[in-house]
């Protein structure tokens, strides 16, 4: 074997690789929410939505500053008090999203962690996590 045939065999090998990487490839998308007076519900739903029609599609929603007042026990719609948050975000945390709560923010508005719902997460910048998920791992940005 030749290093031209060799060659020719290994750049078919990569190319049948990344064809098969890109047919498999996940969509990933990231919900940014920072005031949940006006994003949760619509958000929520939206979220819904987005797993009826691509229900395989991996979401994170990341929350901080006012946003993460959804994710808080007992929360629910001022408008529409019959919307229990937790009981929508218990839903969707079925159906694999994940949600995600600054650490910068609790600190800034002097919340504890036990104030909120047990499928919510923590991470240290809601920012930063936003800016991560979409430059390293490639989720694809929605703010309701």
């Amino acid at each position: 074997m030749t290093i031209r045939s060799l060659l020719k065999s290994m750049l078919a090998v990569f190319a049948a690789f990344m064809l098969c990487n890109t047919a498999f490839a996940q969509d990933k998308v990231v919900y940014h929410m920072d005031d949940a007076a006006s994003q949760a519900t619509k958000g929520l739903r939206n979220i819904r939505n987005h797993l009826d029609v691509a229900p395989d599609t991996k979401i994170t929603v990341v929350t901080h500053a006012n946003g993460v007042d959804f994710l808080m026990e007992g929360a629910k719609d001022a408008k529409n008090p019959d919307i229990n948050y937790g009981a929508l975000v218990s839903a969707l945390k079925a159906r694999g999203v994940k949600f995600e709560i600054c650490e910068i923010t609790l600190k800034n508005r002097n919340l504890k962690k036990d104030q909120f719902i047990l499928d919510a997460e923590f991470t240290p910048s809601g920012v930063v996590r936003i800016g991560r998920l979409q430059s390293q791992e490639k989720f694809a940005y929605i703010k309701p």
